[in-house]
Parts: C-alpha cells; structure tokens; sequence
C-alpha cells in the first residue's frame, strides 16, 4: 500500500498531537526494519510522511520506504482545505491515516484518523479563544461541518480511550463497528543526572519543593482552581512552590494576572522545556496534579509516573480509565477537595511511595509499540 501521515503536527510543534504522530512515525518504521529482517512482506509499505516547514528538518526517515513530503499548509486554513488535497492526490495515496479531524472537506479518498477528546464541542465558550465572539462561533460552526463531515467519510476512527469512544457515539449517530479503541503510551526518557539537577532546575528558576504542573493552560485544565488552592496550601507550607510548564501564550499570560491581581507568591512560570531537562523538572519535584475537567487519554499524569512521581488527579471518567487505582483523586470543581489530597501526599511519605510505586506498575500497560503494530493492522484490513 501506499500510505500517507498527515504529520503537520509532527513533534514539539504539535504538543501532544505532536508526540503521538512522531510515535506512530517511529514505531512504524521499526515495524518496517523488523520485516525486512524476516522477509515479511505483508507489512512492506510505501509511507509519505507529510510535514511542515517548521518540522520538516525534525524527521528523518530511517527506512528506505519512508519518504517526506512538504505540507507546508497550516492547520484550519482555506490552504489545508483546498490544497492539500490536491497534493495528496499527485502521490496517488490508497490510505491518509489524518491524527487529528482537520481532514480536507474535498478529499475525497479513502482515510482514517484519530480523535483525541471532543473538547472544542463540550467547552464552546469565549473564555477558550482569543477571537472576537463573531470570529469565534464562525470557527465552531466550521469546527462542527469538518468533524460531522471526517465521521460520516472515514473508513474507520482510532478513540485513543474508551471514554472518548462513547462521547463520539454519545454525539454522533455512528455505527460502534467504526470506532477503535487504541491507547496512547508515554515516555519512559531518561536523561536524569543527580548531579546536573540544581543548574537544570537554576536554568529555569525553579526552587525546591514544588508541586508541578506540565502542559497547556487552557481554561478546561481548571488552572486558576489549581492556583488558588496552591495560595491556601502556602499558608502552612510556605517553602513551597507551585511549577507550571508550558509555552507561554495568551492563556498563560491571563493565568499570570490573576497570580498577580492576587498577590500570590511562589508560583514559578517556567515556560517551554525540552524533554532533555524535564525528566530533571518531573524527578526533582515533590508530585504531580492534573487537575483538568475533561480529558481524552491524559498523556501528561503517566509521563509523571515513568519518573516515579506520585501524581493527585482529577476524578474524571477518562482518568479513572487510564491511571485505575495508581493516582490520588480530588473532584477538580471542589476547592476543600483538591486541597485535601494534595495536602495528605505532601504530608505522608507512605502514601507517595504507595502511589510511586503503583505508577510504575500502571505504566507498562501502555506501549507505543503496540499502538503502531494495532494502527498498522487498521491499514492492512482497509486495504
């Protein structure tokens, strides 16, 4: 077959969607490189791997029959809907495996792709966007067309959980057939050295202790709650300090007027850190709280975890589903209930050992490799 990833989010560039295509990519290849070793050669296809500008340097094929292509098309743009399909096209593709639901609405071949979560149609609000309110309803209704549009003409759509897989068939009239469940994995990268953790954490002007937080500040990921109840915490814990990393951006920058408005101190703003020196910023902190109100799969909590960091979590169904009985749950709209959980792993050893301790076990139910060899098996059965 002649396959093509849409991998525009490919890396850093595309956060979390971004590891996800760079991990099937890479599995993917290694799968290739195995069967060649064995002469397999139901899995000898053709890929082209389309990219950006930005990322485009970032992949470098590793396997003769991966090939990159310049997709120099920027996400929710009429240059994505018009032109992109006409390049897909020149490369005569018999499957796009798309890893988000931007799909072309004038692509008219044979695709999959993968939801991540349904977030943009449970938190329609002004308070998630920079745009104007005209600006804004106009991209949901077009958000709305494109999703309705990439459901009714795939082949078949990757649910990277459960929970995801029955928002999709609590929103949208699809046969259950349609959808695949397939986990995501995280990253057990080891670059900690003890000995480089103080210039590490000195780069970043990071003090210790200190709970952290990694990942975006969207208005879902409930940060304001989140600091609110560090300033109550730093009243008997005054040596503490609340980390959060991420780029900084609009949301960012809101988060830090309201640390400010409100006179709240030890709150350090990290900005963007490479996975290089965020194994040290996840080793050397005290734990780990995702206190979001809607997830998909939830990737950041299990890369704690591979560090050995305790992790309080919010009680949401999807983070039931991945972590189990491996993190401390807190409802995430209560404020006592939130404090409470953080302050008994701050407090009792035992407990963030036990916690330790069943994170590392929880993590070796998830495998990127697994993921790709199931997403492969996607394809073959199409063909």
């Amino acid at each position: 077959m002649r396959i093509g990833i849409d991998a525009r989010f490919y890396g850093s560039v595309g956060k979390g969607l971004g590891r996800y295509t760079q991990k099937l990519i890479e599995n993917l290849e290694q799968i290739s490189a195995e069967s060649e070793l064995v002469s397999n050669p139901k899995v000898r296809n053709e890929y082209f791997i389309f990219l950006r500008k930005e990322n485009f340097n970032e992949y470098q094929p590793k396997v003769d029959n991966f090939h990159k292509v310049e997709a120099d098309f920027k996400w929710y743009t009429w240059d994505e809907q018009f032109k992109f399909p006409k390049l897909l096209n020149q490369y005569n593709i018999d499957l796009v495996h798309f890893p988000h639901f931007n799909i072309p609405l004038f692509y008219r071949r044979k695709f999959i792709f993968t939801i991540h979560d349904l977030i943009l149609l449970h938190f329609p609000t002004i308070k998630n966007t920079m745009l104007n309110p005209v600006l804004y309803w106009i991209k949901f209704l077009a958000y709305k067309i494109v999703i309705n549009s990439a459901i009714k003409r795939s082949q078949k759509i990757i649910a990277v959980s459960e929970f995801t897989k029955n928002d999709i068939l609590k929103n949208y009239k699809i046969s259950e057939n349609k959808i695949i469940t397939i986990y995501e994995s995280c990253d057990n990268f080891c670059h900690y050295n003890p000995q480089d953790s103080h210039s590490i954490l000195d780069k970043y002007g990071i003090i210790k202790p200190y709970l952290l937080y990694v990942g975006n500040a969207y208005p879902h990921k409930n940060l304001e709650k989140l600091i609110l109840v560090f300033s109550d915490i730093f009243k008997t814990e005054n040596k503490l300090h609340l980390v959060l990393v991420g780029k900084e951006d609009y949301f960012y920058a809101r988060l830090k007027k309201l640390v400010e408005k409100n006179k709240i101190v030890n709150v350090i703003f990290s900005g963007f850190i490479p996975d290089a020196d965020l194994d040290v910023i996840y080793r050397e902190s005290e734990l780990y709280v995702f206190p979001s109100l809607y997830e998909g799969f939830g990737l950041p909590p299990l890369e704690a975890m591979a560090k050995g960091v305790p992790v309080a979590c919010s009680d949401h169904p999807c983070m039931r589903e991945i972590l189990e009985e491996s993190a401390l749950y807190f409802d995430a709209t209560d404020e006592k209930n939130m404090l409470k959980a953080i302050r008994d792993l701050l407090k009792d050893e035992k407990l963030r050992n036990k916690y330790r301790k069943m994170g590392y076990r929880q993590i070796e139910k998830f495998s990127w490799m697994e993921m790709a060899r199931r997403t492969l098996d996607i394809y073959e059965f199409i063909k």
